[in-house]
C-alpha cells in the first residue's frame, strides 16, 4: 500500500496474531509508536495433512488483517509480511494470492536469514554500539535465527529449521527420549555454525525467548522494557524437564507460558539451550525488540519521499 510518507507502518501476520505497528516519521519512534494493533491468531490449529494451510486458517489471517487496517491512517506506507507459519506452508503461494484478493494486502515473505538480519538491527539499536560485538538469537514458530557482528549489520545471518513449532510437530511421533532430542538439536546447531565467530554478547529477541525468561525468574513485561532481563542457561535445565512432566494446560499456569504457546514452550525451551549452549553463551539478555521492529527501523531510514518502498521488497522473497 502507498500513500504519503507522514507515517510507516509494518503489519507482521505470525502463527499466533496479526500485529501492525504505525510510527509517525516526525512524532515517535518504534519505542513510541503512534499506534499499534493486534489481532489474535491460532495458526498452529490450521495445517492439513500436507502441511498446508487449512481454509480456516486462511480465513483466519483474512479477518485478522481486516481487524487491523480498521484503523490504520491513510497517510501510510506500510510493508506487510507473513513469518514461516505461513512461508512454509505447502501452498503458501495460493494462500498469499487468495489473502490479497480479500483484503487488498500483498504479504511479502522473507528468508529466514532475512529474519536473522532483522532481529540483528532491532538489538543493535536497542543496546547501542557501546555493547560490542552481539550474537543474537530468536526462536520463532518455525526456524530459529542466528545473528552476529560488530557493527550496524551482522556479519552472520544464519536460519535453522529448528523452531518450537517445528520440533513440537517433528517430536510428537519420535521415539527418541528427551535427552536424545535435547543432544541431538545442540549437535545440529553446532554443527550449523562451524567456523562462525558468535562470541559476542547474547541477545534473546523473541516471544519464545521473553516468556521462558520470565519462567525464570525475570520481571514481568508489565514493568516496562527498561528493566533488565536474562535467559539463563542453568535455568533453562532445571526447567526442561519439568515442562516435559506438564500438560500444555498445566504449563499454561506457569508464568510467563501463555496458552496459546504452552503445548509448543518444551520445544522452545530445549531449542532455546540449544542456542546459548552450541554458541558458547550461559545466558542472554532480552531485547524487547525483534524483526519486525528491525524492519521498522529500516524503513524509517529511509525517509527520501522519491525512493519508494517498492524498491525495498521483492513479493515473494526478501533476501539478505
Amino acid at each position: 500500500m502507498r500513500g504519503s510518507t507522514g507515517h510507516v507502518g509494518v503489519l507482521d501476520v505470525g502463527c499466533f496474531s496479526a500485529r501492525l505497528i504505525v510510527v509517525d516519521r516526525t512524532r515517535s519512534s518504534p519505542l513510541t509508536p503512534s499506534l499499534e494493533r493486534k489481532a489474535r491468531l491460532r495458526l498452529d490449529r490450521a495445517y492439513d495433512a500436507t502441511g498446508g494451510l487449512t481454509r480456516d486458517g486462511i480465513d483466519q489471517i483474512v479477518r485478522a488483517i481486516g481487524d487491523v487496517l480498521r484503523v490504520m491512517p491513510q497517510d501510510i506506507e506500510l510493508v506487510a509480511y507473513a513469518t514461516s507459519s505461513i512461508r512454509d506452508a505447502t501452498n503458501a503461494d495460493q494462500a498469499i494470492r487468495h489473502i490479497a484478493r480479500q483484503t487488498g494486502v500483498d504479504l511479502m515473505t522473507f528468508t529466514g536469514e532475512r529474519e536473522a538480519h532483522l532481529s540483528y538491527v532491532a538489538a543493535r539499536h536497542w543496546f547501542g554500539h557501546a555493547a560490542g560485538p552481539l550474537t543474537v538469537l530468536d526462536v520463532g514458530g518455525g526456524t530459529a535465527e542466528i545473528a552476529a557482528g560488530c557493527g550496524t549489520r551482522p556479519h552472520a545471518a544464519i536460519s535453522l529449521p529448528f523452531g518450537a513449532r517445528t520440533l513440537t510437530q517433528a517430536n510428537d511421533d519420535n521415539p527418541l527420549s528427551l535427552a536424545e532430542i535435547r543432544a541431538r538439536t545442540v549437535d545440529d546447531v553446532r554443527i550449523a555454525l562451524s567456523g562462525t565467530d558468535v562470541s559476542g554478547t547474547a541477545i534473546g529477541c523473541s516471544k519464545v525467548l521473553q516468556q521462558l525468561a520470565r519462567l525464570a525468574g525475570a520481571r514481568p513485561q508489565r514493568e516496562g522494557p527498561y528493566v533488565a532481563r536474562h535467559l539463563r542457561l542453568t535455568d533453562l535445565r532445571k526447567w526442561i524437564p519439568r515442562l516435559a512432566n506438564l500438560t500444555a494446560a498445566e504449563r499454561a499456569e506457569l508464568p510467563g507460558i501463555s496458552r496459546h504457546r504452552a503445548r509448543q514452550s518444551l520445544a522452545g525451551a530445549v531449542v532455546a539451550e540449544a542456542l546459548l549452549a552450541a554458541t558458547g553463551h550461559e545466558s542472554a539478555q532480552i531485547c524487547p525488540w525483534s524483526s519486525t521492529t528491525g524492519l521498522l527501523i529500516e524503513l524509517l531510514a529511509h525517509d527520501d519521499i522519491g525512493v519508494p518502498l517498492s524498491s525495498l521488497r521483492d513479493r515473494r522473497r526478501f533476501a539478505s
